[in-house]
């Protein structure tokens, strides 16, 4: 996901894609936890998508 392609989107389409990856990456910890975690990239990749969003939502809100 890039930031572009964030910017596009409106402040509700935002938080409810905040929402959603905060519980994918809620689902990644168990997993890693239980030992059913294949690919270990898969939680930075959540938590930087996590932080493009509230970075795409702060720009919003400032302008």
């Amino acid at each position: 996901m890039k930031y572009t392609e964030l910017m596009e989107k409106s402040l509700e389409e935002l938080n409810g894609l905040l929402r959603e990856k905060r519980l994918l990456l809620f689902q990644l910890r168990v997993k890693l936890k239980t030992m059913q975690l294949q690919d270990n990239s898969e939680i930075r990749k959540t938590r930087k998508d996590i932080a493009r969003i509230l970075t795409a939502i702060s720009a919003k809100k400032r302008a």
